[in-house]
């Protein structure tokens, strides 16, 4: 029994064939946006991969241009079979392409719907590798006369003060390491020589942390050094003075960023991959139909539209039944007396049947 079958007249399978001429349309444009958002959010990202480590976090966005692209050339193909599906005598020349048509359509489709879930799906690389890249990029930040770490200091300065953020996980982070330059210590000085000897690795480590995690809505001057010194300070209580500097961590303020725009996106990609499968379904009415108009032959009559053509149950047995006899197809018996089961064989009764043989004549 077929799946929700729909009875066309002529004049709803013209006038089906021609919105979906138009959805076809509307879902090229719909595959630009998709283009356009992974465009958005590699472009997103690229502006600081100095901040994060190297990993898949691309896979998403060349995910989502992959499937633009593709959606461009799908739905272009598909509003060309409409347009000429509104004329019997023309869908004669899609009828054989219609059906793998619609097949990688929806292969297609799905596509959408994975890249929709990796939105959603992404964030804990997405946190690995910020959280590994920050370490490194604060690490460096020092090597300002070092190639290929010069321009961190100010990527990371940057960072805060566009994120008001503080360190990697937090403030607490530049307590342990050194983040000013070893050009710019008095080594003359005996409180930097006692600091340098004060750990195992011979750093310059304080408790402090860069300008740029000063808070500039705080009411006092920013307090940068001793910071979790109190009497160091006037009236000061590092416990209490949260305007001081930004106690987020700049991890947590770039997964919070790109969390947003991910989530956005994916809901962008979710209705576009219901809009999709919308236009296909109306596709598989639109080919069943015209279909059946043709095997009726009275091209003005009615016709019946479906889905599929028997149940669910019935359509799975018969693929899956397809893809056996495909795999025997190639299988070779190598036991003896055994028939190839793809090879229908007409059995002989050897008993009734009289064979007449020649006997060979002696040699003279």
């Amino acid at each position: 029994m077929a799946v929700l079958k729909v009875k066309f007249t002529k004049t709803k399978r013209d006038k089906l064939a021609q919105i979906l001429w138009i959805l076809n349309w509307v879902s090229v444009v719909s595959g630009i946006i998709l283009f356009s958002l992974g465009l958005f959010l590699k472009i997103e990202i690229k502006k600081r991969n100095e901040v994060m480590a190297k990993g898949d976090i691309n896979s998403v966005p060349n995910m989502l241009i992959s499937v633009g692209v593709i959606a461009c050339i799908i739905n272009f193909l598909g509003g060309k079979i409409c347009y000429d599906c509104s004329d019997a005598n023309k869908f004669s020349r899609w009828k054989l392409v219609m059906l793998p048509y619609i097949v990688c359509t929806f292969c297609f489709t799905f596509c959408i719907l994975v890249g929709a879930l990796m939105c959603y799906t992404m964030r804990n690389e997405l946190e690995e590798s910020l959280y590994l890249g920050l370490r490194d990029a604060i690490k460096f930040y020092k090597d300002t006369d070092i190639p290929g770490r010069c321009f961190l200091k100010k990527t990371v300065d940057l960072l805060q003060i566009g994120f008001r953020c503080c360190g990697n996980n937090g403030f607490r982070d530049w307590f342990e390491i050194q983040w000013v330059s070893p050009r710019y210590l008095n080594m003359a000085s005996k409180e930097v020589l006692d600091r340098l000897k004060s750990n195992v690795d011979g750093k310059f480590l304080v408790d402090g942390v860069p300008f740029s995690c000063c808070n500039p809505s705080s009411p006092r001057p920013c307090i940068q050094y001793q910071l979790t010194n109190n009497s160091a300070h006037y009236n000061y209580d590092f416990l209490t003075e949260e305007l001081n500097i930004w106690m987020k961590g700049c991890r947590q303020a770039l997964l919070d960023y790109y969390t947003g725009i991910m989530r956005s996106i994916g809901i962008a990609a979710l209705l576009i991959w219901l809009f999709e499968l919308s236009v296909l379904i109306g596709v598989r009415y639109l080919q069943t139909a015209m279909k059946n108009v043709l095997l009726l032959g009275d091209l003005e009559g009615e016709s019946d539209g479906w889905l599929l053509e028997n149940s669910f149950v019935e359509t799975a047995k018969y693929n899956i039944n397809i893809i056996k006899n495909l795999g025997k197809a190639n299988q070779i018996s190598t036991v003896s007396g055994m028939n190839d089961p793809n090879i229908n064989v007409q059995n002989t009764d050897c008993d009734k049947t009289n064979i007449t043989t020649k006997s060979i004549p002696a040699a003279r």
